[in-house]
């Protein structure tokens, strides 16, 4: 879930709507230790109005950042790789044509484009341009040609490729006007054409022409057999790391990996024709235990702590380090935390049954003891679609939840389903008994304690499932009956289709209902932000009323930091969106 005209009136509105805050109150961001005011950070030193490049400041030494799991996948778009922390480590290998501030505004990626322009409103045209001399770390030109492999793995027009989602590539019709102008001639206006082409969707296209034998991969058709080729490599050659087809366009370039400690080594990329400052080399380090990672920068085992999973105890252990010379910061990120019923499970195909859990789910209970030692004004998320402040935010859940076990009972009872010898209920032969899928994180298993207390007492068994790798290969397959866990989406709802409609490349819990479908066509099709506000604040409503996804809150990221002048941990990029203008702390 991304960003002449340059942004549109709606990706504005979704991006201003939240406002960052300092978690510890004010205080100077500095690197004498303190508790750092988030906004004063959240800026690139270099950005001006619309525009983003890096700043041009000192090398410094190399530096250790610490990420809650590791990365995975080079190629971040497929279905089955697609995740966060991939995004964390490749926002600086893998140049886009936008660039996210951490105030979540969307700017022109300076460095490597000349403009994104749009040239006509009927038929709805856009022109990106990338400037002259952009270059792979390898040395091959970085220009239209990946424009162009980028709308072919996303457009859906081959099968083949597992495009996590088509949403907005599907509509274009392409043209490389020369070798540095990629022209998108849409079917129907596309309001977030922003959110197209960003870093990970532009994998190197030369590498695809060196290793299928292909001449130039804009003559490649749709459809034929040599994009079905071209399909399958980009679809299973990207995993992992292989130094050779896997070069860097950002400030920086994958160095190595291990997969077994889940640690990445970044190094300059020696064709940056950007700003040559920032660390000479950056360790990312999988540490999934917040509080492990709090004493890891404690020890000076790491110089960056960055974590989207908040715990009180590792944000009291960060915060007391003031004295060490460290900074911390917290503030409120574009991910929300959720639980989505699998809809094909027998148990859910049942709506008493859905509606009964989501009656003995007390989120009130979960915000208070999980994230209000993190961030005081924490409050559940009464909505998927809209984020609290945003234009069309409602409570859309809280008057289907919590309302304790005799509710749920009663659902149940009217529904048909008898309580067993066992005291839970079954019908038809399936009995209430499923299990919460999630990674190994504390703060998850947490959640599902509590889930199954409540649970419990209305006669159903609730399971935990924790496994380490759930977001590497099973969640995307649809192998849960509950999945627990985070969507980071970035400031365009046009993403979310996806994760909602009939078969969206990211609905793995089988949810299928045509008012949504409408609803996000239309939304997406719209020619005005307040149309499309009417559309998604109706496909809002509608997911509400299938009772297939609870969500239970929005996420605040937390990260400390030593020896650097100053950290942002970008909402949907994380700390690495703007690392090659970091510099040592005075």
């Amino acid at each position: 879930m991304r960003r002449s005209k340059v942004i549109s009136a709606w990706s504005l509105l979704a991006a201003s709507a939240l406002v960052l805050t300092a978690c510890g109150g004010g205080g100077d961001a500095g690197g004498n230790g303190s508790t750092g005011d988030a906004a004063s950070m959240a800026e690139g030193k270099a950005q001006e109005g619309d525009t983003f490049v890096l700043a041009d400041v000192p090398e410094m030494d190399p530096v250790t950042v610490a990420i809650d799991e590791g990365y995975s996948a080079y190629n971040n778009d497929t279905a089955d790789a697609n995740s966060s922390y991939n995004t964390y480590v490749l926002t600086s290998v893998l140049a886009g044509a936008t660039v996210l501030d951490g105030n979540n505004k969307v700017l022109l990626n300076g460095d490597v484009m000349e403009s994104i322009e749009l040239t006509s409103e009927d038929p709805f045209t856009v022109e990106w341009k990338a400037k002259e001399g952009v270059k792979w770390s390898d040395g091959d030109q970085w220009d239209c040609r990946e424009f162009y492999l980028a709308w072919l793995a996303h457009s859906g027009t081959t099968e083949g490729f597992n495009a996590a989602s088509t949403t907005g590539y599907e509509l274009v019709e392409p043209e490389c006007v020369d070798d540095y102008t990629f022209k998108g001639v849409f079917s129907e206006p596309y309001i977030d054409y922003k959110e197209l082409f960003s870093g990970t969707s532009m994998m190197p296209a030369h590498i695809v022409e060196q290793e299928l034998d292909i001449d130039d991969i804009r003559d490649v058709e749709p459809g034929s057999s040599e994009a079905k080729k071209v399909a399958k490599f980009w679809s299973g050659e990207w995993k992992g790391f292989k130094p050779e087809l896997m070069p860097g366009s950002g400030p920086y370039k994958i160095k190595s990996f291990d997969s077994n400690s889940e640690t990445v080594v970044l190094e300059k990329n020696p064709h940056w024709i950007g700003a040559k400052g920032g660390p000479k080399e950056v360790t990312v380090r999988a540490i999934p235990d917040t509080k492990a990672m709090a004493t890891a920068l404690q020890n000076g085992e790491i110089d960056v702590a960055a974590s989207t999973q908040p715990d009180a105890t590792a944000a009291d252990t960060l915060k007391s380090l003031t004295s060490q010379g460290v900074t911390y910061a917290s503030a409120p990120q574009l991910t929300y935390e959720h639980l989505d019923l699998n809809l094909n499970r027998e148990v859910f195909k049942d709506e008493a049954a859905r509606k009964a859990f989501f009656q003995v789910v007390d989120r009130e209970e979960i915000v208070n003891k999980l994230l209000k030692p993190v961030q005081e004004d924490a409050e559940p998320l009464g909505s998927i679609v809209f984020f609290t402040g945003e234009e069309g935010y409602e409570d859309r859940y809280s008057d289907k939840m919590g309302q304790g076990p005799e509710a749920a009972m009663k659902t149940l009872e009217e529904g048909g389903w008898k309580k067993g010898e066992d005291g839970i209920y079954e019908k038809d032969g399936v009995r209430f008994s499923v299990s919460i899928s999630h990674n190994e994180n504390e703060r998850r298993s947490q959640t599902v304690e509590i889930i199954q207390s409540q649970a419990q007492a209305a006669g159903i068994e609730v399971k935990d499932d924790t496994d380490p790798n759930f977001l590497k290969g099973r969640v995307d397959k649809g192998d849960y009956d509950i999945a627990l866990f985070g969507w980071s989406s970035a400031p365009f709802k046009a993403t979310q289709k996806s994760l909602y409609i009939t078969d969206g490349g990211q609905n793995w819990q089988g949810l299928s209902d045509p008012k949504i479908d409408e609803a996000y066509a239309k939304a997406t099709s719209a020619t005005s932000e307040e149309e499309a506000l009417e559309h998604y604040i109706a496909a809002d409503e509608a997911i509400a009323e299938n009772y297939a996804t609870i969500p239970l809150f929005e996420t605040p990221s937390m990260w400390a930091f030593r020896g650097i002048d100053r950290v942002y941990m970008q909402s949907y990029y994380g700390a690495l969106w703007n690392v090659g203008e970091w510099e040592a702390a005075e």
